[in-house]
């Protein structure tokens, strides 16, 4: 019931906000002003907490001034947490005179440049360069006039700071994900599905963060090669133990503003500069994390069926992720491109679970000749379908891949998890239960075939099959209708007609009495 409340609560704050700047503001550019306000909030509780617990008893950090900070404590601050906040500079002491602080858009601008500005020449430089570059206070957006701009800053700034959840790390919701979640879904629909891209629900990346992991004690790494804000690889942050993921969290993401907020997502959920490297840039054209494979954990929810430049560059087919399947994936569809490239980043312990378009699965030429290439590998463990409308902006009943280079047979998963019986309706979209998840995962690690929901089935028949791996293809639909009793209903048919003919029958009796 905490969650619950916790989310109507944040919801209810991002409504008012938005009733303060509506009109003004671009959905778009008001859901960049809420993110950015909630990162800077709680970057800065989370750095005012950690001075705090080490100086236990003494002034609390944002009650001291910025004088009474050596520069020595000041670097190694920097050198542990990666960035540096002065007392001056926390967003509760800021939030206390941003009603009456005529020169709020700029000040704000200044703290931001400070908190990156503070790791340059360190080593969380590259982690914290360009972090706040979507938060604009300056921008004509906000307002034409100062005055505009510090007044619609102010009711942001003030609606976030009324939020009471804790500390972020006792928050029982993904409050930044929950968030950016709202804030597509309400304001800014179009620009949050652009080139193919779906917001990962919670409920979905728990899903495939714990298919990723299950039966492995320890992984050396997870990774996510299209990472967008990071839920998927905080999701498994927050499923297991710390020590679990033993060298961190590592990602690439294409676009500048989720590359912004998967860096915001782990500062915010307590993962040191240390331990993730999110990279920006094109996974499939310039991939970033060569040095660092294998990884015993990948998740991934790749764009659907984006275009790429496939056959048109013919040097791709000798890159080592695409060689050994032969082909390219086709230009409009890119994600065999997205597995291929999982697979050879995948450990040869590891598990990847990768969602995927359902039409990969069955359709002809280049991505038949790749299914044909994983299935031959006997890389492919389970192929899983999903209930319809899960993601927001689309209805389709996506599928999950997992991958694996340790198989102990020649046979493949096949789970329909895409009935009434695997998901609650919600008034927007279905959504998976805790309870939901484990059902799928407990027919994940079955040996065991289930009628119309599970079944194994072995490398010869899918060849049989064209290498067709729709889960339609192998799993019968349930026949939910009705059974009749033929010689029943005959006999109601009889007993009817016979009680129709003597109806007639009396009729006929009355008419005659009546004529004569």
């Amino acid at each position: 019931m905490i969650s619950i409340q916790q989310r109507e609560q944040l919801h209810s704050q991002i409504w008012k906000m938005a009733g303060e700047v509506r009109g003004a503001v671009d959905g778009w550019d008001f859901k960049q002003f809420v993110l950015g306000m909630l990162f800077y909030r709680f970057l800065s509780e989370h750095f005012a907490a950690y001075v705090d617990e080490g100086n236990e008893g003494g002034t609390p950090y944002a009650d001291m001034s910025d004088e009474d900070i050596p520069e020595a404590s000041r670097v190694v601050l920097i050198v542990q947490k990666g960035y540096f906040i002065a007392p001056s500079q926390l967003f509760k002491n800021v939030a206390r005179d941003a009603a009456k602080d005529k020169d709020l858009n700029i000040h704000l601008r200044e703290i931001f440049d400070a908190i990156e500005g503070s790791a340059v020449g360190y080593p969380s430089e590259p982690d914290l360069k360009g972090l706040f570059a979507d938060f604009d206070t300056t921008s004509t957006r906000l307002g034409t006039s100062v005055e505009e701009k510090n007044r619609r800053l102010c009711a942001v700034m003030l609606g976030v700071a009324a939020l009471d959840f804790g500390t972020f790390e006792e928050s029982q919701i993904d409050l930044f994900g929950d968030a950016y979640e709202f804030l597509i879904s309400n304001y800014a629909a179009n620009a949050g599905k652009s080139g193919g891209e779906f917001f990962t629900p919670s409920h979905v990346s728990k899903l495939i963060a714990e298919l990723a992991l299950h039966g492995q004690a320890r992984v050396n790494k997870i990774y996510d090669p299209a990472c967008g804000s990071g839920s998927l690889l905080l999701q498994a942050r927050r499923l297991f133990e710390e020590d679990r993921i033993q060298d961190g969290f590592y990602g690439q993401e294409v676009n500048l503003t989720t590359y912004n907020l998967a860096r915001m997502n782990m500062f915010l959920h307590g993962i040191n500069y240390d331990k993730f490297n999110i990279q920006l840039g094109d996974t499939l054209l310039d991939p970033k994390h060569l040095e660092e494979k294998p990884f015993d954990a990948i998740v991934s929810n790749p764009p659907y069926s984006i275009s790429w430049v496939g056959a048109e560059d013919p040097t791709l087919i000798n890159d080592e992720r695409f060689a050994p399947a032969g082909v390219l994936a086709p230009r409009s569809k890119a994600d065999f491109a997205f597995i291929l490239h999982a697979v050879n980043h995948l450990s040869a312990r590891g598990r990847a679970a990768v969602v995927c378009f359902p039409g990969i699965f069955y359709r002809g030429g280049a991505e038949q000749k790749i299914r044909k290439y994983l299935v031959d590998s006997n890389y492919i463990e389970c192929v899983i379908s999903l209930p319809p409308n899960l993601f927001y902006g689309t209805s389709i009943a996506v599928n999950i891949l997992t991958l694996s280079k340790h198989k102990a047979d020649a046979r493949i998963r096949f789970i329909d998890a895409s009935g009434e019986d695997f998901f609650r309706k919600e008034t927007n979209n279905n959504v998976l239960t805790d309870e939901h998840i484990a059902h799928i995962v407990e027919l994940f690690a079955s040996s065991e075939d289930v009628p119309h929901v599970a079944r194994w089935v072995d490398l010869k028949e899918i060849e049989e099959q064209d290498y067709n791996l729709s889960v339609s293809s192998y799993i019968e639909a349930e026949d939910i209708r009705e059974e009749v009793d033929i010689t029943e209903l005959n006999a109601r048919i009889q007993q009817t007609v016979a009680h129709i003919d003597a109806l007639r029958s009396d009729i006929d009796t009355i008419i005659t009495e009546l004529e004569a």
